[in-house]
């Protein structure tokens, strides 16, 4: 997997965390700003995280069998089908 597959899972998840992180806290009734500054932060550190994990994982050969959406996983997945 290349350097654009981890730096398009990292951005999918840092938005979706980001999103999540800034919904929750002014559903909770915080301030705009307030409410940013800690959805960058929290969004940052969780997808440093899990692309980590990922990476690390995906390196030693184990893959998400929920996910099946590295490429070796699709690869295998339609070879499957054949």
């Amino acid at each position: 997997m290349g350097t654009a597959f981890w730096i398009r899972r990292f951005t999918f998840v840092f938005i979706l965390a980001f999103i999540v992180i800034v919904c929750s806290q002014l559903l909770k009734g915080r301030v705009l700003l307030y409410s940013v500054t800690e959805s960058l932060t929290w969004a940052a550190l969780s997808a440093s995280i899990f692309t980590a994990a990922r990476i690390y994982q995906s390196r030693r050969g184990k893959h998400c069998a929920i996910c099946r959406d590295t490429p070796e996983m699709l690869n295998e997945q339609s070879g499957d089908k054949q």
